[in-house]
């Protein structure tokens, strides 16, 4: 993988996604509820202009790895409450504890999504680990599903990139094997399988640097079995990093395009934003929902228009480090619900 002399926040992420069953208590309790000022999706919309809104009813999530530092400290209730407030209507897991807050069933954690109108949609787990008792697909496989059937998810996958075996073609390939073979075990139980991406997944095999790693896992994956979760952020990042091969030819790619070749398959999204900075090695820097240079009412209205998707895939908003988490959860929640399909 591609490494930069200045820490990596790409890698932090997906280290610390991988390792996380329990959200991490080391938050302070400073994150008090009143930080930001409750806004709900009608009252907040703003709305700019008189189409169609661009979001799907029902179909705003978040991702709880962007709250975690209120989830450690105030538990998954309080966040429930104020996820309610701003007019979510989903949650994807990056974990089932609290931390400091107590302990928590997943019985009660499911009754209590629900109790705030958040249907769970999603979690993400680790895919393997040296450690034989270590909660991932890998390793613990049935477990991972009986949890995620315990929770009623409809969707159970991994942020991890599929660099098990390394970045070459059959390393791909072995992956893939992999990932179809998670893909069955949840489609058993009524589930799908996904994978979240980073940049890295766009990068090229070394053994063969015309090829994608991306298109491998497309191409040798089961459609029927392994789904994707588009983090449009990365996949940005990823085309900033990776529009050309190491030698330097142009393989330009759009991550749009991706989507509306096979909609089917990305069933979830992260709508991550960031402010292009062509300095940065990673040409953006991370923001909240509406700060920054991607088009969601262009990326969104595109998928949604395809003839029947309107309400066939999920967006749940992100920032991997948000400044302040709610007050991040409330402003990505009021800019989406703002959006309106031009006329």
């Amino acid at each position: 993988m591609s490494r930069f002399s200045q820490p990596d926040p790409e890698l932090g992420h997906r280290l610390s996604r991988r390792g996380m069953l329990g959200v991490a208590a080391g938050a302070t309790a400073a994150a008090l509820l009143g930080a930001a000022a409750p806004a709900t999706a009608a009252t907040a919309s703003g709305a700019k202009g008189r189409g169609r809104p661009v979001l799907p009813p029902g179909r705003l999530g978040i991702q709880l790895y962007s709250l975690r530092d209120k989830v450690s400290t105030l538990g998954f209730g309080p966040v429930f409450a104020e996820l309610e407030r701003y007019g979510y209507d989903e949650v994807e897991f990056a974990g089932y504890t609290q931390g400091s807050a107590g302990p928590i069933t997943l019985a009660q954690l499911k009754r209590l999504a629900r109790s705030h109108g958040l249907n769970p949609i999603g979690s993400h787990v680790g895919y393997y680990s040296s450690d034989p008792g270590a909660y991932t697909f890998a390793q613990n496989l049935t477990k991972v599903l009986d949890d995620a059937q315990a929770l009623g998810l409809r969707h159970i996958g991994t942020a991890a990139g599929p660099f098990r075996y390394g970045s070459t073609v059959d390393a791909w390939k072995r992956a893939a094997e992999d990932f179809n073979t998670y893909g069955a075990a949840a489609k058993a139980r009524g589930m799908k399988f996904y994978q979240h991406n980073h940049s890295e997944e766009f990068s090229f095999a070394t053994d063969n640097p015309k090829v994608r790693l991306y298109d491998i896992l497309l191409k040798e994956t089961d459609p029927d079995l392994v789904h994707l979760e588009m983090d449009i952020y990365w996949a940005y990042v990823g085309q900033f990093r990776f529009s050309k091969r190491p030698d330097g030819t142009p393989a330009p790619f759009e991550p749009l395009d991706y989507v509306l070749r096979q909609p089917d398959r990305y069933p979830l999204f992260h709508v991550k934003d960031g402010e292009s900075d062509p300095s940065n090695p990673y040409g953006y820097r991370m923001t909240d929902v509406g700060d920054g240079d991607i088009d969601y009412q262009r990326f969104i209205s595109a998928v949604t228009r395809l003839r029947g998707h309107r309400m066939a895939h999920h967006w749940q908003a992100e920032h991997d480090n948000p400044a302040e988490s709610f007050a991040f959860a409330r402003r990505s929640s009021a800019h989406l619900h703002s959006l309106r399909e031009k006329c």
